[in-house]
Parts: C-alpha cells; structure tokens; sequence
C-alpha cells in the first residue's frame, strides 16, 4: 500500500467514530464453528428429540411427520426475515436492535422485553431439564428413591451446580463455552440417534406408509395437522441465537446467516427422524412415546446413556441460552435503556461478566423456589418452557414485520420479502393466539397471565424512559461500526505486511447498512 493510500485511510478514520458502541466485547474473534455452535446448542436438537415428537403425536397422531414439516418451513420462513438483518448489520441485541432499524424504539423495546422473558425463563427451563434428567438418570441406576413429586437431592444438586457452571462458562468467553457446547450437543445427536436407529432396525425394513401418506383433505385432518405443528415449532426455538455474536464474529455477514439457516435444515431433518422413529411403537395412538414412558413398550427400553445425553442437551442449551441472554442485557446498558452497569465488559475475556453475575443468581434461585413451594418438577419444566414460548413467538413476530419496512427504509424491498413477512406474521399470531388458547382451556392462566404482567411491566419502565430522558430511547438499536481505530489499525498492518482482512467489517456507509 502506498503512503498516499495510507493518508487516505487515515483521513477517512478521522469522520468515524473513536471506538466502536459495543466495544469492550472480544470483536472479530470468532471462527464460523462457535457461532453455529451457538445456534445449535440454544435448540438442544437432542433434548427436543427425544421430548417434542411425543407432544405433536398427541395432536396430530400419524400425521405427526407433516406436522413438523410445517413447523420446520414457518421456521426456514422466519430465518429468511432474520437473514435480512443479519447480512447488513452485527448487533448484539441481535432481534431487539433488528426490530429498531425497521420499526422503530418502542416496538424494538417490545420485541427486547419479550426476548428477555423468552432467553431468561429457557435458561431457567434448560436448568430445570437438566435437573429433571439427572433425577431420571440417578433413579434408573438405583442411586436414590425418587418419590413422586418431590424433586430429590440429586436434582436440586445438578440444578445448582449447572447454574454455577454456566455462569463460570459465561464468563469466560463464548471460545470455550461454545465449543464445549457444541462438543456436548453432538455427543447427545449421536446416542439419540443410536437409539433410534434401534427402533428403525426392530421395525423391519417396511416403510410405515401411514406418517408417509399426506393427511386427508378434510378440516379435522388438516386441523390436526396445525394443531401438531405448535409444540413442533417449539423445538425451533433459539436458531436465531447466533446473531448476538455479530460483534464478536470475524465474518457476521456471511457466518451468522448461514449458522441460522443450517441449524433450522439440520434440526428439521433429526425432528423427522425422531418422529417417524417414535410414532412407530406408539401406532400413532396418541399414547407417550418409549422415550417418556418405556414401560409401555416391552421391546424398547431407554438406554441409561440416553437420559444422560439429554440433560447434556439441556445443559448446553442454558449455556446458550445464557449467552444471548447477557448479550442482550450488555446492548440495553450500553444504550442506557437498563443499568449502565450490565454495559461492562470484563477486561481479559470481553464478556457482559456484570450481567452474568446479576443475572444467574436469580435464574437459578426461581425454579429451585418454585420446586421449595411444593410444584411437582415436570410442572415446573412445563411452565417455564411454555412461558419462554410466548417471548419467543412475539419477537419473532416483531422481526418479521420489521423486515420489509427495513428494506423499504433502505430502498432494497423486494417481492419475495413482503411475501415472507406475510406468511410469517399471521402465522406466528395465530401460533401464538393457539398456544394461548391451550393453556386456558386446560385451565391453566398462569403462563399467558404471567407473560402479559412481565410485557405491562416494560411498557411502564419504557414510558417513564422516555420522559425522563427522550434522548436515551433514540440510542436503541445500538450495533457495531467500524471505528477509527479499526481502519488505523488495517493501515499500520499493511505497512507492516501483516495479513489483516477487514472485508468483513463494517465497512460502507453506516446509514446504507441500518438506517
């Protein structure tokens, strides 16, 4: 590079800014592995395996299979609306800072508080899972008497200690976390798999053509079929989680997207698999499934391995779950939209270490006060999975309305993205209005009570935000821009023939890639 060349860089780094707004986290550090690994573990495409395909049996009996077809496509659907965002800008609030750029503070604020209700109550759940599994485990090997509904030493044990390690794991940096994450994640893939692979075998060679036949066309059918694809895309829920490593990725533009959409395709086809797999021995007769009760089923027992897998998946899940979390507490600090505090990062790993150790205690103390009050632990794990669904599928909602009008804003709207937005919109609404409707016909108010108090609560804690300082909700939406120090540094690197590669940086006019 010329010395010309050089002064161009240097002049052109005096109109930025002097540091990036999310400085302080470990930016451009991680490889596409640990970003995939955390949209992947947020799933936990082990636990929702062996848990899920027993749910949509229940509603949908052999049409199970088409059931998570539907489930997997509304998903694909969304990611495309996430996909939108995640090519053009890295923003560690990920869907709260998306939602910003296309509609605007208070529906961004929306969208942040539901993710806060949807990543806080999944860890809480994914603790709770692996708690639950560890409990099964101990029972099976004879370790301990596990009366009913009292949760025993060794679940409040594995409870606490998962929460201490998620917190220490959190702490330390995605590097480590994700990659034991992933490592856990793949072990608990293959030995769900093995088993299945069991049942596929004991079945003979004869395809079971009534999950294969497409349903009838008849309204109960089809309705079946919908009712089905609810608990379906619940296992979904978390692909959007690498987006809050946009900051931290070395290519976000190319990697966080692609991380998105191959967690949905690989989750999709290990969905089918374990579906068609358990609705096999079940018949399609709405019964649970050998994994849930394999008394029922002679010929099939759950290997004890296999319980173990599943609390790994859980595991990994609140680590991953936990991640997104306290990323998205660090951008509300940052943009004074929560206490500043949480806006630290730690000096040496360049994590949210703040919102961590605020956050965790309390994540932990719930469920274990929950199981102290007398709830049963697999009522415990259903309410809180249940309540993290209504956080989810509002935030999803919100972004997928975003979508277009973010386009627009920036003059690239196209067709097939309106299309998108149109599909995915009513869909997660009347997934939503359904999920709902569940709950109070079983006479349960509790979960869409609850989630409404937690979204009033930060309708109030917004409007009395904006009165008392209008300027801090114009910060909302905070990403990552390439600084001055960013573009001197490339130039100081390529004097010195150092390989440096700032294409994936954010580079071009910040108003062209979030307005």
């Amino acid at each position: 590079m010329s010395a010309t060349s050089t002064s161009a860089q240097a002049s052109s780094a005096q109109a930025l800014r002097g540091s990036s707004p999310v400085a302080g986290l470990d930016r451009r550090s991680l490889g596409p592995l640990p970003v995939l690994a955390q949209s992947v573990s947020a799933v936990a495409p082990a636990a929702a395996m062996a848990t899920t395909p027993a749910l949509v049996t229940v509603q949908a009996g052999t049409s199970a299979l088409w059931s998570v077809a539907l489930a997997a496509l509304l998903a694909l659907l969304v990611s495309a609306c996430v996909r939108t965002f995640s090519i053009r800008m890295a923003a560690p609030g990920a869907l709260y800072s998306f939602t910003a750029k296309g509609l605007g503070p208070a529906a961004a604020f929306a969208c942040g508080c539901a993710l806060l209700i949807g990543y806080g109550v999944l860890v809480m759940g994914a603790l709770t899972g692996t708690g639950l599994y560890a409990g099964l485990l101990c029972a099976r090997l004879g370790l301990t008497a596990w009366p009913p509904g009292l949760p025993g030493l060794p679940v409040v044990l594995t409870l606490s200690a998962a929460g201490a390690l998620t917190a220490y794991f959190l702490v330390r940096g995605v590097r480590l976390s994700a990659g034991l994450a992933l490592c856990l994640e793949v072990a608990s893939i293959v030995l769900a798999l093995a088993f299945f692979a069991v049942l596929l075998v004991r079945q003979g060679p004869h395809p079971d053509m009534r999950q294969l036949a497409p349903p009838e066309a008849n309204p109960g059918a089809l309705a079946s079929v919908a009712a089905g694809a609810l608990p379906a895309f619940g296992a979904f829920i978390g692909f959007e989680s690498a987006t809050v490593l946009g900051a931290e990725a070395r290519r976000p533009f190319l990697v966080v997207g692609r991380a998105v959409r191959w967690t949905v395709v690989c989750s999709a086809a290990l969905y089918l698999l374990a579906t068609y797999t358990q609705v096999l021995p079940t018949g399609g007769d709405g019964v649970l499934s050998p994994l849930d009760d394999p008394g029922r089923h002679p010929a099939v027992r759950l290997p004890v391995l296999l319980d173990l897998g599943i609390a790994i998946s859980f595991f990994a899940c609140a680590v991953a779950s936990g991640t997104a979390l306290v990323r998205l507490l660090f951008s509300m600090g940052r943009e004074r939209m929560t206490p500043r505090r949480l806006g630290s990062t730690h000096p040496t790993h360049g994590t949210p270490h703040i919102a961590v150790r605020l956050v965790l205690p309390f994540l932990v103390l719930v469920p274990l006060g929950l199981l102290a009050a007398g709830l049963e632990l697999r009522t415990v794990f259903s309410l809180l999975l249940s309540l993290c669904t209504y956080g989810f599928l509002t935030a999803y909602a919100l972004v997928c309305l975003a979508a277009p009008v973010f386009l627009h804003r920036i003059g690239e709207l196209t067709r097939g993205a309106v299309a998108t937005a149109a599909v995915c919109v009513p869909s997660l609404l009347l997934v939503l209005a359904a999920h709902a409707r569940l709950n109070l016909s079983a006479g349960n108010a509790l979960v869409p009570g609850l989630f409404t108090l937690l979204m009033g609560a930060g309708t109030v804690w917004f409007v009395i935000a904006r009165r008392r300082d209008p300027e801090r909700i114009g910060r909302i939406g905070v990403y990552d821009e390439t600084s001055a120090a960013d573009v001197l540094h490339s130039a100081s690197a390529t004097l010195l023939h150092l390989p440096v590669d700032i294409a994936h940086q954010q580079s071009g006019p910040p108003a062209r890639r979030a307005r």
